[in-house]
This record gives C-alpha cells, sequence and structure tokens, in this order.
C-alpha cells in the first residue's frame, strides 16, 4: 500500500486480497480451497477487519480457526488451530450439495465471460500445452454453491478468455477480482464492477480477453484502515505478497 496525499491507494496486492474480501456479507458460510491462499488471506482479512459475523471453514478442516501463524500453503495444518469443529472433504461437499454454502471461493486458470473456469488443461485435452491439476471439488462447488467467486493474479487476455481450452466447471462464477478489477455476474455475464485507481477502465477492456459490461464501472472504494491494518498483520513482512507473484 502507498500513500497518495491523504488517501491510501491499493497496491496489486492490498486490491486482490480486500476486494476478494468485499464479497463476504455478514452470517454466510464461506470456503476457500486448495491452493486457495489469496482466498485464505481474504477470510481471515474479513475475520479481523469486519464489524460481522460470518463462518469460515477452510480445506484444511478448520471452522473459524485462530491460526498461531498465516501459512504459505492454504492447506496448512495452523488452519485448524482453535477451530470451533473439524469437517473432513465430503462434510463440506455435502454442505455445498445440500444448499447450504453460501460462498465459495474456487481458483481457475481460465475465465470466460459467461462465468465458467477451466482448471484442466491449456491446449486441445488429447495434446495440452499444459496439464493442470483438474477439477477437484470445483465441478460440484461452482454450481451448487449459493455464490462462487474466483480470481486470478494476473489479468490477461490468456487467462480472462472469450473462449475456454476445456470446460472444468459451469454454472458462472458471481465475481472475479484480479489485481486490477472486479467483476460481477449481471444477466448471465460477468460486469465490471470496479477497476484498480491506479489504472483505466479502457486499460481493463484492453487487457480482457472477454467482451464485458461497463457502464456502472466505478474506481473501488479506497482501502480502509482497518483493511489496511488487519493485512499487514497477516503478512507482517511481505512474503505472502511476494510468494503471489503479481
Amino acid at each position: 500500500m502507498v500513500q497518495r496525499g491523504a488517501e491510501p491507494v491499493f497496491s496489486p496486492f492490498s486490491f486482490l486480497i480486500i476486494n476478494l474480501a468485499r464479497f463476504i456479507r455478514p452470517n454466510e458460510i464461506t470456503f476457500s480451497g486448495v491452493n486457495s491462499s489469496p482466498a485464505m488471506l481474504a477470510c481471515l482479512l474479513a475475520k479481523r477487519s469486519y464489524a460481522f459475523d460470518f463462518t469460515y471453514i477452510n480445506v484444511a478442516g478448520g471452522v473459524d480457526p485462530a491460526p498461531s501463524s498465516i501459512p504459505l500453503s492454504s492447506s496448512g495444518p495452523q488452519l485448524a488451530q482453535g477451530s470451533r469443529a473439524i469437517f473432513a472433504n465430503e462434510d463440506f461437499y455435502d454442505l455445498c450439495a445440500r444448499g447450504r454454502l453460501d460462498l465459495c471461493f474456487l481458483g481457475a486458470a481460465q475465465i470466460d465471460g459467461a462465468g465458467n473456469t477451466n482448471v484442466s488443461c491449456i491446449g486441445d485435452w488429447h495434446r495440452p500445452k499444459v496439464r493442470l491439476p483438474g477439477g477437484g471439488g470445483g465441478a460440484v462447488m461452482l454450481p451448487t454453491a449459493r455464490r462462487a467467486v474466483t480470481w486470478r493474479t494476473e489479468h490477461s487476455a490468456r487467462t480472462l478468455v472469450q473462449r475456454l481450452d476445456f470446460v472444468t466447471a459451469s454454472g458462472g462464477v458471481a465475481g472475479l477480482v484480479t489485481p486490477a478489477a472486479v467483476f460481477e455476474r449481471r444477466a448471465g455475464r460477468l460486469a465490471l464492477k470496479y477497476w484498480n485507481p491506479s489504472t483505466t477502465a479502457g486499460r481493463i477492456a484492453q487487457l480482457t480477453g472477454f467482451a464485458f459490461d461497463a457502464a456502472a464501472a466505478i474506481p473501488a472504494p479506497p482501502p480502509t484502515p482497518d483493511e489496511l491494518r488487519a493485512l499487514a498483520a497477516l503478512d507482517p513482512d511481505g512474503r505472502l505478497a511476494a510468494g503471489l507473484s503479481l
């Protein structure tokens, strides 16, 4: 974070984490999955900086954990410390399938304008350029969670695409956050909601592979002191920010 006059200004890292956290609503049940460090940080930030309660379940099994330290991995055992309960994988899949999971943070390698995601392969399935880890629970959780939100640390036309190389999960994400922009689902498509004030809506359009509605978009509200304090406490030495390679 830097300061411009009296107003705090987002860094790419703080924009990503804080705007993911802003999707969390009071009294919701929220989940962050494997290989999801940005979502993990967003949930922990929201616990520290927002004046409302919500339930946070993570893929390590913790329910509202109080970790003694913040791991680089979103599956670190610290994320079970101080938990009110421990969930097994089948427990949060069952919770989601029954329509009880309000917000699910799911990663993606590619996202299209309809909010479908690819975490299976880049290129042709039979002769891929890159074989990705696969959907895990994403193909089940994206269409059954009440809302799903994804992110990319790189905002480019190779990650935000007109057509997916492979459809791993469909059903449409409710939101997408990058270091430069926030999109939300409107009328079945991802529309621009906010852009990072360090860029412009026109530049976002140049960097995005799918067409989107930007008519109602505005610069993102600046980070609050509580959000910045929480993020600084979660990543005091900057190792998590560096590890995300923004």
